[in-house]
């Protein structure tokens, strides 16, 4: 469980700076669609401010989510804005001659649209003539919809400027792990807890996700360099380009008119994630820290320090002190659990040996785990230099889940005898061992009740005692999964095969290659096909080639002149209709919107291989 030493809680900048420049709320702070259903209610967490904190919730988290909960527009310094409490990021509005840049329009259409229209209330009808995604994540572009349109991005009245390679990154992390990313979301983010004490309480770097529609415009102006500047709509901007941070394109910029550091996701009012708990490539520490000493050096008349998520710092020492701290934090998970890591302990050891960070570091508020931890973002460090071997002989070749815990089991004196050993161990604080014993009874013996009684039970009492959220949401969700008999909730909305405008942003490659993943292999291995796909809109040509169970797509024809069985005329835009499930292949056949030359037959059998992900798998169950 997490530790908390030595915290000032008569420190109350951080208050000040959550409700500082308040200018205008949304009353009531609920966000709907079009269809009524609500995308955002951010009302929901009032008990954060009615009530003490109770023992049900670690008392710096609940500090920490009472300051996210702040909702409304806020003025920065005369000329810059920012929405907050409105969604699970920030959005930055700057006045320019004419108009204004809007910065990370939010997760969805709706939070986006209600956080302008709270902005044009109090400051007029200005139009829209750029839009900057500091970063390739859902929650800083898919908004964009509720701020521009296409048709105005087209026609040059509104820029889109975003870090080089946003477009590869913004839809990859989704082509290929995204269903099995977006059921570990549910458990990360706590997406089907109840909010309250005992539930959903937020989780460090905001509250919660809205649900709204997702969509994505791409760019019209790349940042390429450090140092690149560009002028939007008479308003400065100075570029630092920061890849392969808290996300592979990213971006920081400065406002040198106004003095104000625009931070991206790099810094936070929480330490963040080398590796979330959703799933997702390891993050380079080293370089995380390296681009913040490089923010200090570029930028050191700063005054004013924003980001994409939590509440503004306002002076230079503040300022410099949050950089200092936040980039110290990342250096030294970095650097000691290298240290460690080559003295010969394991991820997990590590996490043992450095628990909370060493001096006045492990007393500042802006690096306590809320989101990222100590713990999780030591194994990320082992992982990215390691990966998942230990080196121990015996943890090369271990039976999976099932099989190991029905020998653990029978090994102990059977499910009964494990369960006491496991009560044992809980009613003596060892809820770790606890958990471990009972996982392994439910995966060999999924119906034994008392096993699962005191599993909920042991996941509750480690999810209260949590100070970092995601931690608390996880244990939490879990408890309820298994309470409600093991039925799998839901996944978590993001950008997917669902959504037009996401399919419209992907390249006709990247469509390809992510039924390459869903292709069963050891079925198709009775198969060989090739089929031509020409797309008389965006003049590709593309062949699919199934062979050896393995799905090959190639821009162009086949290699040797081998001849497809099939070829296919169609427009991109009704490929993603296809896909988004607004139409089917027979319906655009005969509809004269696909011409099909050759064996129709093998379209069928080709999609009859393609596996649909199964979203809603099982987790705390086998």
């Amino acid at each position: 469980m997490t530790t908390t030493p030595d915290l000032d809680w008569g420190d109350t900048g951080d208050q000040a700076d959550a409700t500082r420049g308040l200018v205008d709320k949304l009353e009531p702070c609920v966000v709907r669609n079009a269809q009524g259903r609500v995308v955002w209610d951010n009302d929901r967490w009032d008990f954060l401010h009615k009530d003490e904190c109770p023992d049900t919730v670690h008392p710096s988290l609940w500090r920490q989510s009472g300051l996210n909960t702040a909702q409304g527009l806020f003025e920065v310094v005369p000329g810059i804005y920012q929405v907050r409490g409105l969604d699970v990021s920030n959005m930055t509005i700057i006045e320019g001659d004419t108009g204004v840049v809007v910065v990370d329009p939010l997760m969805s259409k709706e939070v986006a649209a209600a956080g302008l229209a709270l902005y044009r209330r109090n400051r007029g009808d200005r139009p829209v003539h750029a839009v900057v995604y500091t970063h390739s994540h859902g929650d800083h572009f898919g908004g964009v919809l509720g701020v521009t349109t296409t048709d105005a991005v087209a026609h040059g009245d509104c820029a889109v400027v975003a870090p080089a390679e946003f477009m590869d990154h913004a839809v990859s992390e989704n082509i290929f792990a995204g269903p099995a990313m977006l059921r570990r979301a549910v458990y990360m983010y706590g997406r089907s807890l109840p909010t309250g004490p005992e539930g959903l309480v937020g989780f460090g770097i905001a509250q919660s996700l809205s649900t709204g529609a997702v969509g994505l415009i791409a760019p019209t102006q790349d940042i390429t360099g450090t140092g690149q500047e560009l002028v939007l709509d008479g308003v400065r901007l100075l570029f630092q380009l920061t890849p392969d941070t808290e996300a592979p394109a990213e971006l920081n910029f400065y406002l040198p008119d106004h003095r104000v550091l625009l931070i991206a996701e790099n810094v936070n009012h929480t330490l963040h994630n080398l590796l979330t708990l959703r799933g997702a490539q390891v993050r380079d520490a080293h370089a995380w820290a390296a681009y913040i000493t490089e923010s200090i050096r570029l930028f050191e008349d700063a005054d004013v320090l924003i980001g994409s998520h939590n509440w503004p710092t306002w002076g230079r020492e503040r300022v410099l002190r949050v950089l200092t701290e936040q980039r110290d934090a990342y250096a030294y998970l970095h650097d000691q659990t290298v240290r460690l890591m080559n003295r010969g302990l394991t991820g997990p050891e590590i996490a043992e040996e450095i628990q909370t960070f060493p001096g006045e570091l492990g007393k500042a508020w802006s690096v306590r785990g809320y989101y990222g931890s100590i713990s999780h973002n030591v194994k990320a460090v082992y992982q990215r230099y390691m990966g998942w071997y230990d080196g121990n002989p015996a943890h090369l070749w271990q039976h999976p889940p099932v099989a190991q815990a029905q020998r653990y089991v029978a090994a102990i004196g059977g499910a009964d005898a494990t369960v006491a050993k496991a009560r044992e161990a809980y009613e003596a604080g060892d809820l770790r061992w606890a958990a471990e014993l009972l996982n392994h009874v439910l995966f060999a013996e999924p119906d034994h009740d008392g096993a699962r009684t005191l599993q909920i039970a042991t996941y509750e009492k480690l999810g209260f005692a949590q100070e970092n959220g995601t931690w608390r949401n996880i244990y939490l969700t879990g408890a309820k999964e298994l309470r409600e008999a093991g039925q799998p909730i839901g996944t978590v909305g993001a950008p997917g095969a669902e959504s037009v405008d996401m399919l419209a942003a992907l390249s006709t490659g990247q469509i390809f290659a992510s039924m390459a993943v869903r292709l069963d292999g050891p079925r198709a291995a009775a198969h060989r096909m090739l089929l031509r796909w020409e797309f008389t809109d965006t003049d590709e040509v593309w062949t699919l080639l199934v062979g050896n169970g393995v799905l090959t797509p190639m821009r162009g024809d086949a290699p040797g002149g081998e001849a497809p069985q099939l070829t296919l005329r169609l427009e991109r835009t009704t490929l993603n209709s296809v896909l988004a499930q607004r139409t089917s292949f027979p319906e655009a056949i005969g509809s004269g919107a696909v011409t099909a030359d050759g064996d129709v037959t093998v379209l069928a059998t080709f999609y009859g291989l393609l596996e649909k992900p199964t979203r809603n798998f099982p987790i705390v169950l086998p």
